[in-house]
């Protein structure tokens, strides 16, 4: 018996049961759609995240007062106060790995403009600042030297900031508001950025010289943070320790001596998401994997019922000639049409799921070619893995007596 018989064969048992066989197929198809679904939307939030942390800046570098914290504990308050401005000068004057470096300290509070009012963030920097976080003036200008020099009272604001401030659409640059009860002369704003992949809104944000925020609303002579960026990707690591050993020395450090300040990177925190979002996607995928195998337990049975009730067409086709392969060959060509064909309607449900996904909640995703020909491959090999032990059976029943099956 030719291959071509065996799949007319085939497709005629499966057309005079069309309901059972799709019900077998759901399994399939709705396996395959959910593995595509999740990888899709797990690599989404991976890129994403990739794509929020490229944008603020992969060679990015944060120095934080005080030790890593060890257990939850908090720390006595003196070790959150031991960056100075001395350390911004040390390592100014002495890194060679830094490209673009900017003290920061920040104050929560209200900015007031006539009758309008908003909560955002003063945050003090330096004119590194816009270099590392990859900001750009729209409109107006960056504060100067001298501005930072006489702790000028002046600021740059945010397109969120605008739009509360300003709501009549116009000019904020020029303009005086108040930060709580202390005027701030406008004298640019900065371009949207949009919310990043935390949700947090990058334009509701004022910046100020870090010498004003210092002086005048926080009254503090320590920093909360020296943010910097390498030359290179690839240098960060080198500049890292080379920040380490000036602070180190600044801070009249012994060997053995624990630090008293804390570096971190954006690679350590982009390893960190990746990982995190990669394990995600895997127990997303293992999960919807599950109704892969649920899928192939449904084809087992099925062929299982196929078998049993078709004992006496097998008969008869032994005793004229068919052998034994030939059975075999043609209940496995109905496990794999059941799963294949499941399978391609699953390829263009899980697509289809995928873009409403992306349509109706906003969500990242990504359909990689691989997570497509992966569960399409693995749908065809479940096929045959569940498909086979049934059409075994079948192929070792005697003529004899499946001619005789009741």
């Amino acid at each position: 018996m030719n291959y071509a018989n065996l799949f007319k064969i085939a497709f005629k048992a499966l057309s005079n049961n069309k309901f059972r066989t799709f019900l077998t197929m759901l399994g399939i198809i709705i396996g395959v759609a959910s593995v595509i679904t999740m990888l899709a939307i797990g690599q989404g939030s991976k890129r994403s995240i990739e794509q929020q942390i490229s944008e603020m800046g992969s060679n990015m570098i944060m120095i934080n007062p005080g030790g890593d914290r060890q257990g939850g504990v908090r720390m006595d308050p003196s070790a959150m106060q031991t960056l100075k401005l001395e350390d911004y000068d040390a390592i100014v004057s002495r890194a060679t790995k830094v490209a673009a470096i900017s003290p920061s300290v920040s104050k929560s509070g209200q900015f007031i403009n006539g009758n309008n009012n908003t909560p955002s963030q003063m945050q003090g920097v330096g004119l590194g600042y816009l270099t590392i976080r990859q900001l750009q003036v729209e409109s107006g200008d960056m504060f100067s030297e001298q501005d930072i020099a006489s702790s000028a009272k002046v600021c740059i604001i945010g397109k969120t900031v605008v739009d509360n401030l300003f709501p009549d659409g116009s000019d904020p640059v020029g303009k005086v508001v108040r930060f709580n009860s202390i005027p701030f002369r406008i004298v640019g704003v900065l371009k949207s950025k949009g919310y990043n992949s935390m949700g947090q809104d990058q334009d509701n944000v004022v910046l100020a010289p870090y010498t004003t925020v210092m002086k005048r609303i926080l009254a503090v002579t320590y920093l909360q943070q020296i943010v910097c960026s390498a030359v290179t990707e690839d240098e960060t690591q080198n500049a890292i320790r080379e920040i380490t050993e000036i602070l180190r020395e600044n801070h009249k450090l012994r060997d053995g001596d624990d630090d008293n300040f804390t570096i971190r990177s954006q690679q350590e925190l982009s390893s960190m998401m990746s990982s995190t979002s990669e394990m995600m996607t895997v127990l997303l995928a293992c999960i919807a994997g599950i109704s892969l195998v649920v899928g192939g337990i449904g084809i087992m049975n099925i062929m299982y019922v196929s078998v049993t009730e078709r004992t006496r067409e097998i008969g008869l086709r032994m005793s004229v000639g068919a052998r034994g392969r030939d059975i075999l060959s043609q209940f496995l060509i109905e496990a794999v049409i059941i799963s294949i064909t499941g399978g391609i309607i699953g390829v263009l449900l899980g697509v289809i799921a995928t873009l409403l996904v992306n349509i109706i909640a906003s969500w990242p995703v990504y359909i990689q070619p691989w997570s497509v020909l992966l569960s399409f491959g693995v749908c065809t090999i479940t096929g045959v893995f569940f498909g086979w032990y049934p059409a075994r059976k079948a192929s070792s029943l005697n003529p004899i007596d499946a001619i005789r099956y009741e």
